[in-house]
């Protein structure tokens, strides 16, 4: 048996250890490694049992399962398999191919254009951030990346505005009525105000961290949104992103990741 073992036989291998390394990955993200490490379990004791002890009777009863094994993935695992979905579907993928195309086509100019122009919007959200953290102003923003943050838009109030720090603390001024919920920012303009976000309910959030930072964890571990908080109670700025949440974050470090993402 092994010595028909080829080229194609290790490239499927690899593939199905690369599918699993990314579903471990992401269900860290989420927070549901634990399920996934659960699921993974009862598929090897299937195996196990069926396939190679033979066992008949444990081996039906666990067919009967696995028949309905589909269905209940889909239950468990909605979110997360959308948002795999939404990645595979959004351009950031062949983005590294169009940017080469276009530097053929256009030169450099474009691309110092393009830098340019997403540079705009990372100053209005670090003054902001930074002068809400000086008056301890609470604020929840949220960058949209290549997921669409459409239907958390809808949650809210639409702004439709062109960005700048003036209305970025006007929205979070305490006397505002949109001041409690998030500000989605999409393309580089205001899209949204007010709106309602996932909460995270992971258990590693310190009890100290408010509704505001397991929002924003919420939306980074169902989304590749980066999501900045202002702390209410002690004005320091934190980053969400990738299903992490990074805590007491300078302004000067919050310029770099905003860069970094816009250059993206």
């Amino acid at each position: 048996m092994i010595s028909n073992f080829g080229i194609k036989d290790a490239l499927d291998v690899l593939l199905v250890a690369a599918l699993l390394f990314w579903l471990y990955k992401l269900m860290k993200q989420s927070g549901t490694r634990n399920l996934f490490i659960g699921v993974l379990a009862f598929i090897g004791v299937w195996l196990l049992t069926s396939e190679i002890l033979g066992m008949r009777l444990t081996g039906t009863i666990l067919d009967k399962f696995m028949s309905i094994g589909l269905l209940v993935l889909v239950i468990l695992f909605q979110e997360q398999i959308r948002r795999f979905l939404e990645e595979i579907g959004s351009n950031q993928r062949w983005r590294g191919l169009r940017r080469l195309f276009r530097r053929k086509l256009e030169g450099k100019s474009a691309e110092a254009d393009e830098m340019e122009k997403a540079h705009r919007w990372v100053m209005p959200i670090v003054y902001a951030c930074m002068n809400m953290a000086r008056s301890r102003t609470g604020a929840l923003i949220v960058i949209e990346q290549n997921i669409s943050l459409t239907a958390y838009e809808k949650t809210g109030d639409m702004i439709d505005a062109r960005l700048n720090s003036r209305l970025l603390e006007n929205i979070f001024f305490k006397n505002s009525p949109l001041h409690d919920g998030a500000t989605i920012i999409s393309r580089g303009r205001i899209a949204s105000a007010g709106c309602i976000l996932p909460v995270s309910h992971d258990s590693s959030i310190p009890r100290s961290l408010g509704l505001r930072h397991r929002s924003a964890l919420g939306i980074a571990q169902a989304t590749d949104a980066v999501a900045i908080v202002v702390s209410e109670e002690t004005g320091g700025i934190s980053i969400a992103h990738q299903g992490k949440l990074s805590t007491h974050v300078s302004t000067a470090e919050l310029e770099r990741c905003l860069t970094h993402l816009s250059e993206d």
